[in-house]
């Protein structure tokens, strides 16, 4: 505490100015004259409207013409397009406004807004914050229309014209104030209170090269862009826009809410067209642009100054340094041939990735690269860690990952490959995954799995595993996964029906005796004319209603029960394929090699080893006893 003792802080004094007269066009510049020489602050100070006029004039070559004043019964002339868009005719408001210090007043005492406006100031709005209320009190609709009007002058905005919607808006809010004595704004509300014309913006003519839009656009800030994707070819298919000329259009003029006109300007001109095409593209000339459309699938070039469409294509190499990723996509009509022929160097280079109709490589497919099409065939070699998938695939010597329907390869050297027909002249090595697989020359350390066949011509190793298992197809898992689960959800679902049909039969039977001396009371009741008693025809409804849910259930129940027998039948057909699958060698068994079988239901493995020498060449699972199997060789 001070020596001296402590001194309260006096509040600040509040000054006011005395009320003055203005008549001015601008009410805000005014206010702030006033606050300066009064020094006090601009939102201290208030104002009444006392008169408003508005004035116009049609000038023309620099003419100077007086302003005529509008009569106030007439201004709904003013909102005219032909007067108002007219650029020579100009509009003006003169206000007298009293102006003095701001005092409290209830009923906006508790509500919150502010003008805004769109770029254009066409639209102005009221934006109301969210728990702002009104109070009611006397003349509330011209209070209320003079608090919007005092906000439109302060911001330089016109009164009473684009503004009709204004009345509107004040009479729903007084509706509320009248029943309820007050309004209340829970949410943030915008509502428009002056709407004038807006001025359709000047188009300037513009190319889009619709077919050369940059890939990175859409990544995000923090995403890392893969550079081997820039598009060395742009794919394209049948009826794609490809490029399009955006003719140049002028805009149409507007007047906005505080009265300025605005004209619109002349578009530019910088774009047009100094190319060409040829007949694989059609030029579509509209009234606002013009279209150059694909006539047909493949990948578009520029050949000088003319625009054309290609399907095959003839490269040296696919890299990151030279072309990037080629990805047209397999249901492209892009065909790629791919001449590196170079031991030393890649075809396919390391790490990119193609995805055309058809594709012939005559090198070698580098590390962690991809090639997808519906036709591939590869002279060279594939490395351990590349991926190639095609209906149709053809490869020389095999390392990495082969994905295909028809897969055929001369040689296999630990390569995974997974098809539904696979031919492999050599194997060395590798595993497989068809349904039928058929092996010229089988060396070592071969893992062969098929759902039907497994064949082999000549057998030179061992350690080689051939299996056979009706599930190796994907769609066959997938479908006995999905069957197993319904099969599943089925029997839950008919133990539980079961229980209530036990229930309500048993129910029926114990009260069978009582509901027929019901129903021959009723038909006694009947007969004789006298009214039925209400329990009686009670007790009747429920034990019919009883009967008419047990029918229900019996017939729910018998429709699960199928649809369960089908399902196990869907199944058992999975385990019947395994009964005409064969493994098939048509050479003599050397070394160690095992021959699997797996069924289904129950889940089984069966292994056999062929002894060394043996003359068996086909083996096949057979039911020796009822739910007893073994592997057999059989006869052709």
């Amino acid at each position: 505490m001070s020596l001296f003792g402590s001194r309260k802080k006096s509040a600040p004094v509040s000054r006011s100015i005395r009320p003055t007269v203005v008549r001015t066009q601008n009410v805000a510049r005014e206010l702030v004259s006033l606050a300066k020489a009064n020094k006090v602050e601009v939102s201290s100070l208030d104002f009444n409207i006392l008169k408003i006029e508005t004035y116009t004039r049609v000038t023309k070559d620099g003419t100077e013409v007086d302003w005529e004043e509008v009569d106030p019964d007439k201004m709904y002339e003013l909102d005219d397009a032909t007067v108002i868009l007219n650029p020579y005719f100009e509009i003006k408001q003169m206000y007298e406004v009293e102006v003095f210090t701001k005092t409290g007043d209830e009923m906006f005492k508790n509500f919150h807004a502010a003008i805004g406006a769109n770029a254009t100031k066409c639209k102005v709005y009221l934006s109301i914050k969210a728990g702002s209320s009104l109070k009611g009190s006397d003349k509330f609709e011209i209070r209320f229309l003079d608090y919007i009007n005092k906000s439109k002058i302060r911001a330089g905005i016109l009164v009473n014209i684009f503004d009709e919607m204004v009345d509107e808006f004040i009479s729903r809010a007084y509706a509320y104030v009248k029943v309820d004595g007050s309004l209340t704004y829970n949410s943030k509300e915008t509502v428009l209170i002056s709407n004038s014309y807006e001025p359709t913006p000047t188009i300037n003519d513009e190319l889009i090269l619709h077919f050369d839009k940059d890939n990175t656009e859409n990544i995000s800030e923090n995403e890392k862009i893969d550079y081997s994707k820039r598009g060395f070819i742009k794919s394209v298919m049948k009826d794609d826009l490809l490029i399009e000329y955006i003719k140049p259009k002028i805009g149409k003029a507007g007047r906005n809410c505080r009265g300025e006109f605005m004209e619109p300007k002349e578009p530019e001109v910088n774009n047009e067209p100094t190319f060409s095409v040829d007949e694989t593209i059609i030029e579509i000339d509209n009234k606002d642009n013009i279209e150059y459309r694909a006539k047909e699938s493949g990948y578009i070039t520029l050949d000088g100054s003319t625009y054309q469409i290609k399907s095959d294509m003839d490269v040296n190499s696919v890299d990151f340094k030279n072309t990037g990723s080629v990805t047209a996509g397999i249901d492209s009509d892009v065909v790629l041939n791919v001449t590196e022929n170079d031991p030393e160097k890649d075809a396919i280079g390391s790490g990119t990735e193609v995805s055309v109709k058809e594709i012939d490589i005559v090198g070698n497919v580098g590390s962690h690269a991809k090639v997808h099409a519906r036709r591939i065939n590869i002279e060279g070699q594939t490395h351990q860690s590349s991926e190639v998938k095609a209906t149709d695939l053809t490869i020389n010597v095999h390392k990495g990952l082969a994905l295909g329907d028809n897969i055929s390869i001369t040689r296999l050297e630990s390569g995974t490959v997974r098809g539904k027909r696979v031919d492999i002249s050599q194997s060395t090595g590798g595993v497989i995954y068809a349904k039928e697989i058929e092996i010229g020359l089988c060396a070592s350390h071969v893992k062969a799995t098929a759902s039907k066949l497994i064949e082999i011509q000549k057998l030179q190793g061992s350690e080689n595993i051939f299996t056979i298992d009706p599930l190796v197809q994907k769609d066959n898992l997938d479908g006995l996964d999905e069957n197993q689960s319904e099969i599943k959800e089925l029997e839950r679902v008919i133990r539980d029906i079961r229980k209530e049909v036990k229930k309500y039969i048993l129910l029926v039977k114990n009260n069978t005796a009582a509901f027929n001396d019901i129903k021959r009371r009723l038909v006694h009741y009947k007969k004789i004319g006298i009214k039925m008693p209400s329990s009686f025809i009670t007790r009747y409804k429920q034990f019919k209603k009883v009967g008419e849910h047990l029918e229900a259930i019996k017939k729910e129940l018998s429709v699960k029960e199928d649809k369960f027998f089908l399902l196990t039948a869907q199944t058992s057909s999975f385990q019947d394929n395994i009964f005409d699958a064969r493994i098939i060698n048509r050479d003599r068994w050397l070394g160690h090699n095992e021959i699997v079988f797996k069924l289904v239901d129950p889940p089984l493995e069966l292994m056999f080893m062929p002894p060394e020498g043996s003359p068996d060449l086909i083996f096949a699972i057979v039911e020796v006893e009822d739910g007893e199997y073994e592997i057999q060789a059989v006869s052709e």
